[in-house]
């Protein structure tokens, strides 16, 4: 299995959803299909680091409150993000996200990502013993 993000339709929203080796590379594959949302992450610049922390008692909570915490860091920054390191200890991530503030000639965004949601929320470790992270966004 080889790690990597995709999209899934949902209605007028979107669905992002990660797969990885790890519980804690499908949440960085995640994050990872959020950004592809907006732009092509290929385009941006992973030049600041920026931390973030995240506490939820349960998995699905964590995921939703890291990418609502990705989504803050990119609106209050103007930033996006292209690459992620995450560690999940317990109820507790924390993670580096790198990036570079907005370029809307280079990046071309298209859409604003809102929010993730609790639609479709799911984060278990499947029969191939991969790890799946997914949710809707609201854009």
């Amino acid at each position: 299995m080889q790690a990597h993000w995709e999209h899934f339709s949902h209605e007028a929203d979107m669905g992002v959803r990660g797969v990885g080796d790890s519980l804690a590379q499908a949440f960085e594959q995640a994050a990872l299909a959020m950004t592809a949302i907006i732009a092509d992450p290929a385009r941006v610049q992973p030049a600041k680091p920026v931390s973030i922390r995240c506490e939820c008692p349960d998995r699905e909570l964590l995921l939703a409150d890291w990418l609502n915490a990705l989504v803050y860091e990119m609106a209050c920054h103007n930033m996006l993000f292209s690459r992620f390191e995450v560690t999940i200890d317990n109820d507790s991530l924390s993670a580096t996200a790198w990036g570079e503030a907005v370029d809307r000639v280079r990046h071309r965004p298209t859409v604003e990502v809102k929010g993730a949601t609790y639609t479709a929320l799911r984060v278990n470790q499947r029969d191939d013993g991969s790890w799946l992270a997914q949710c809707v966004v609201d854009v």
